[in-house]
């Protein structure tokens, strides 16, 4: 497995390549955000992305990665309050870990968001499925079953349910929903989006499967 390490400080990275490489895994790291955004490729299976580089704030450099690739992207960062969290994941990442960390929880947090990325669904209209506690996803037929029960889900409740399936376990932005089903940046979808996800958990007869992340956006739980 290759892992882009993003980091602007040689003597970090150079030990963290050295415990990735220990572990297993084959490493490759850039020092700036333009080299970043130039090596993700199709091998990448995961980047740890520092937030303060020299040429390009960490946070479009991850914006940047997230337009062209669903690599996963982990933020390490000596930024520690809640708001640069909440940036980072409204920017694309699918994790957080805060400097100085432990190399092992960053590993552990490394498998487990390469194991969700490789038993994501695909987008809508693929041929495959997902079943997640009791519930069972079919996206080429746009088929949603709970404990074997047919539910009639709208077409923008399916779209929502099948934009959290992509990253089971991983909270997704309210933005990025937002821009994956309505096809808009506006934030003026955010109440229609908290109706539609309230009819979902209502259907499903499973208010636990869609977690709410306070200020951030919603977790599909399970997986």
């Amino acid at each position: 497995m290759k892992i882009l390490i993003v980091e602007d400080d040689a003597r970090v990275a150079e030990a963290l390549s050295a415990y990735l490489r220990q572990a297993g895994y084959t490493t490759h790291w850039v020092g700036d955000g333009t080299s970043a955004i130039d090596a993700v490729g199709a091998d990448t299976e995961a980047v740890v992305l520092d937030l303060g580089l020299p040429d390009i704030d960490g946070l479009d450099v991850c914006r940047r990665i997230r337009g062209v690739s669903n690599v996963p992207i982990i933020i390490a960062t000596a930024r520690s309050n809640v708001e640069s969290r909440i940036k980072g994941l409204h920017a694309g990442a699918d994790d957080f870990v805060v400097k100085p960390y432990d190399v092992r929880e960053l590993i552990a947090r490394i498998e487990a968001v390469t194991r969700r990325a490789r038993t994501t669904a695909p987008a809508p209209g693929e041929s495959s499925n997902l079943e997640i506690d009791g519930t069972y996803i079919d996206f080429a037929n746009r088929l949603v079953l709970s404990d074997g029960v047919s539910i009639e889900l709208t077409p923008k409740e399916f779209d929502i349910l099948a934009v959290l399936a992509r990253y089971p376990g991983v909270v997704t932005p309210r933005d990025r929903i937002i821009r994956e089903v309505w096809g808009t940046d506006w934030t003026g979808f955010s109440r229609s989006l908290e109706v539609h996800v309230a009819s979902i958990r209502r259907k499903l007869n499973c208010p636990a499967l869609i977690a709410t992340v306070r200020g951030v956006g919603y977790r599909l739980m399970g997986g």
